[in-house]
């Protein structure tokens, strides 16, 4: 929702209350996938020196 055009803090955060409650529910995250820090790391190539 955007309300970046009304001033009002209170009214903003109640406009964006409302907001949340209609949304439809979000999806469960699938049990494969990872977030945040529990994602697979990528490794880092080094610079500088060649491979071959």
């Amino acid at each position: 929702m955007n309300t970046t055009k009304i001033e009002d803090k209170a009214e903003r955060k109640k406009l964006k209350r409302t907001a949340r409650k209609k949304a439809a529910p979000k999806a469960k995250r699938a049990s494969g996938v990872a977030r945040g820090s529990n994602k697979k790391k990528v490794k880092s190539v080094v610079k500088g020196q060649r491979k071959r």
